[in-house]
């Protein structure tokens, strides 16, 4: 089976076992998911929930978030990894959503990616969550590991496995790809006891343990 082949079955096999794969964030608006997305670099959605349910409470807009001051950010969310960074970009990304796009999110990636915090992997986690589209293939740490076990990349960073997985995914198949790696990775192909024997995969994957 080839890379290619691989990828496709893989991807076919995603649409069956997570037909409709959303994140674990909790969000209820676009502000919402923009500011949980942008916290959860390195950090888990679990911590990240945690500190948004108060950081929302206090700060529920975009305007309420670029008026902020930054030790108050830095308190509410010190449980996450990086916060001070995260703080700082944070009450820039406000700024810069309400003064270069009006107090709304641009609905295509390159202009997403302008905001501080909103790097490619998070601009499109925002468009397949918020609208359903897709201009790329989430690259996350689950998928990052999968990939490399499916060998469908020798790849180490992000852009260069993004790359490798949309020259072997036709476009269709992004949006549920980006969404169920995710899931996939998190629950079943996880960093140190991959759960091979429960693995909808484990057919056709070259790095799957014996079981």
């Amino acid at each position: 089976m080839t890379k290619k082949e691989r990828a496709l079955e893989t991807a076919k096999i995603f649409e069956k076992e997570y037909p409709d794969p959303v994140t674990e964030l909790n969000y209820k608006n676009e502000y919402q998911l923009t500011v949980a997305v942008a916290l959860s670099a390195q950090t888990t959605d679990i911590k990240v929930n945690e500190v948004t349910k108060k950081l929302f409470k206090k700060y529920p807009s975009w305007e309420s978030l670029a008026n902020a001051h930054i030790k108050d950010i830095q308190n509410i969310i010190r449980p996450v990894n990086f916060y001070i960074g995260k703080s700082e970009r944070l009450i820039t990304a406000a700024q810069v959503v309400i003064t270069k796009f009006a107090g709304r999110l641009p609905k295509n990636l390159k202009d997403l990616i302008q905001i501080p915090g909103v790097a490619r992997k998070s601009a499109n986690v925002i468009l397949k969550e918020l609208w359903g589209k897709s201009e790329g293939v989430v690259v996350d740490t689950h998928i990052k590991r999968l990939s490399g076990r499916l060998d469908l990349t020798n790849e180490k960073s992000a852009k260069k496995i993004e790359k490798d997985l949309m020259d072997l995914l036709p476009k269709k198949y992004w949006l549920n790809f980006s969404g169920a790696g995710v899931l996939h990775g998190r629950y079943i192909c996880t960093a140190r006891k991959p759960k091979c024997e429960d693995c909808v995969l484990n057919k056709i994957c070259p790095g799957a343990f014996n079981f």
